[in-house]
């Protein structure tokens, strides 16, 4: 097992652990306020269905390595599903068909009117798979494809994955220019509405106000990878020194806040060494589940 790898991947997963948590927070009414005054609400922060597939990606990559295995993949979602971890009425009937013996494969065939999902749920659970190929943006984008399409066989969907493993991957190899990082997402990800909003974000990156560039890109509201993708990499490569502050920016836009933190979280994350992670933030999550053997 590539001990390096795993453990970048891990560093990457607590951090998307911690921004999933923090922004789930916020859906609570009376933690709103905090928002303006960048304050953390009170912990204990509980993690959604984010964090808790984003785990069963790690423990793919620590079981099987690369390439992914789709059919062990998937299996590992069902296996783990927890129905109080806020997943999608779709997910949480297809996932618990699937645990039931179900064929993915035709189960996701009567989704959507056989179009698939191009929401954000791949591109959500996909930047340890990233942070794990650091600096090989190919393998990642190979790798995050396979891994969508267990869930969201439409093309954004897939898309929105492949965006976001590669962004992490180019950030988890130390490379930190952020037009150089949106500009090896748009080598790699497929012409349609999820590329097309990646470049916008690369003319964006003269802005500094996040809610100006959610105006423009979108904050997950309409919970779609296009919605969601562009603006979460915006982020991501304006704040990549402080990973505090890349939270806050994609906080205080609204919108799916626990995804777009999520996503952002496990990208800057990506890049730092495991003990940089904010010591309180970590303190205040909720543990990674105890059947991932490798969560340290």
């Amino acid at each position: 097992m590539p001990t390096n790898q795993i453990e970048q991947a891990l560093t990457s997963l607590r951090g998307l652990a911690i921004g999933d948590a923090l922004g789930s927070q916020f859906f609570v009414p009376a933690n709103r306020p905090l928002l303006d005054e960048r304050t953390p609400p009170p912990s204990p922060w509980q993690w959604t269905d984010d964090t808790e597939m984003a785990c069963s990606v790690v423990l793919e990559l620590t079981d099987g390595g690369t390439p992914v295995d789709q059919d062990r993949l998937v299996a590992l979602f069902a296996e783990h599903h927890d129905f109080d971890r806020g997943y999608g009425p779709s997910t949480g009937r297809f996932l618990r068909l699937v645990r039931e013996g179900g064929d993915w494969r035709a189960l996701l065939g009567d989704l959507f009117d056989g179009q698939g999902s191009w929401g954000n749920g791949a591109a959500m659970r996909v930047a340890p798979l990233g942070a794990y190929h650091a600096g090989s943006p190919g393998l990642a984008a190979q790798d995050a494809k396979r891994s969508a399409e267990v869930t969201h066989t439409h093309p954004e969907g897939v898309a929105g994955a492949v965006a976001v493993a590669v962004a992490a991957s180019v950030i988890a190899s130390g490379r930190r220019a952020p037009g150089e990082i949106i500009d090896t997402v748009l080598e790699r990800v497929e012409p349609g509405l999820v590329r097309n909003g990646v470049r916008q974000a690369r003319r964006l990156l003269t802005l500094s106000d996040p809610r100006a560039v959610a105006e423009e890109l979108g904050n997950g509201r309409r919970v779609s990878a296009q919605d969601t993708v562009p603006f979460t990499i915006w982020a991501a490569v304006k704040h990549l020194d402080d990973f505090e502050a890349a939270i806050w920016a994609t906080a205080q836009v609204g919108g799916d806040v626990d995804t777009t933190c999520a996503i952002v979280g496990g990208m800057v994350a990506a890049g730092m060494e495991p003990d940089a992670l904010p010591h309180l933030w970590s303190r205040a999550c909720e543990d990674l589940p105890s059947w991932l053997p490798v969560r340290g």
